[in-house]
């Protein structure tokens, strides 16, 4: 990949044709960056969420083949990397897409073309940055100073190659010099919350409170949250969206106590193919993620990893084209 220039970001790095990811499942505790050295591995720290979010599971995706391009393999031995690539987490739309943009680009040619392949890569990375900076500044009209804001799981620059979509919102307004605090629901049962956006809050310097999942509600009731910002990882055509579990409970809640909630998220998030949250593909992960130390082993466990939230509950959707509804969102994208 020595035909792009080096690209940084909080979670994810291209050196000197290396592709370099922080260890998300480590932090807080520790930050330890791990070297992709096949799309195999990819594909593995994509699983296992050492390299999570929609946007930058997408990102990382493209920028490993970018490099495996570069190592003198075939073009059907890269086909066949890109598949398993694109097949790594099923929910994600984002990775679908960066997926197909580089499949696009290396059939685009009859002859085998690795430095327009890392040329791809390089431009799905900086798009990125780029669409997150206009999703922060079309989000942050909608935050008023002294608001106290909630979020859940994890949309911020961690999630995404620039500075994050929900918690990119919450940044922005916080550089206008607005006051607002943040609530932070711990996110259950991987602690995305806790572990993630409480680490990139205290490193920006906003100030936030961490709740249990269960008390938002209660925390509503109390009048405590004026707005309410989440990302997403696959959003249907009719506005439906696919968020990380518990979020479809937090817009109920929202619903009920009149508090505004809004999804943030770029347009590759948004599947015009997917005509409502129905059909977006739901993953369920190991059980052990739900069990922990506290329950017997032989305990039966559901454990998705997303909830689809009907896009009537939406307030609005925070993208990089400016802020819709859910009934004229697919008409502008």
């Amino acid at each position: 990949m020595n035909a792009s220039p080096d690209i940084h970001s909080v979670g994810l790095r291209i050196e000197n044709g290396r592709v370099l990811v922080l260890d998300q499942t480590l932090l807080p505790h520790q930050e330890i960056w791990l070297e992709s050295t096949s799309p195999q591995v990819m594909a593995e720290m994509i699983h296992v969420l050492r390299v999570r979010g929609a946007p930058l599971i997408g990102v990382a995706a493209a920028a490993e083949l970018g490099r495996f391009a570069s190592t003198g393999v075939s073009k059907s031995e890269w086909l066949e990397a890109a598949h398993l690539l694109r097949r790594a987490r099923p929910t994600a739309v984002n990775l679908m897409a960066a997926v197909d943009r580089m499949i696009s680009v290396a059939g685009k040619s009859s002859n085998w073309n690795p430095e327009a392949l890392a040329g791809e890569a390089f431009r799905i990375f900086s798009e990125d940055q780029e669409l997150c900076v206009k999703i922060g500044g079309h989000g942050a009209c909608l935050i008023q100073d002294g608001d106290s804001v909630l979020t859940h799981c994890n949309a911020g620059a961690l999630a995404t190659a620039g500075i994050g979509t929900a918690v990119g919102v919450i940044a922005t307004a916080w550089n206008q010099g607005k006051k607002i605090h943040v609530y932070v629901d711990e996110t259950r049962p991987l602690f995305q919350g806790a572990r993630l956006t409480a680490w990139e809050l205290g490193k920006l310097g906003i100030p936030h409170t961490l709740i249990c999942d269960n008390m938002a509600a209660s925390l509503m009731a109390s009048g405590k949250v004026q707005k309410i910002f989440v990302g997403a990882d696959r959003i249907a055509a009719n506005g439906d969206f696919a968020n990380k579990i518990g979020t479809y409970g937090v817009a109920l809640a929202a619903d009920y106590h009149k508090v505004p909630f809004y999804c943030a998220a770029p347009y590759t998030t948004v599947d015009l193919a997917c005509a409502s949250g129905n059909q977006i593909p739901i993953e369920v992960r190991n059980p052990a993620e739900v069990r922990l130390t506290y329950a017997p082993s032989e305990t039966a466990v559901w454990n998705p990893a997303f909830d689809v939230t009907p896009g009537t509950l939406v307030s609005g959707f925070v993208t990089d084209r400016g802020v819709f509804q859910n009934h004229d969102l697919a008409s502008n994208l």
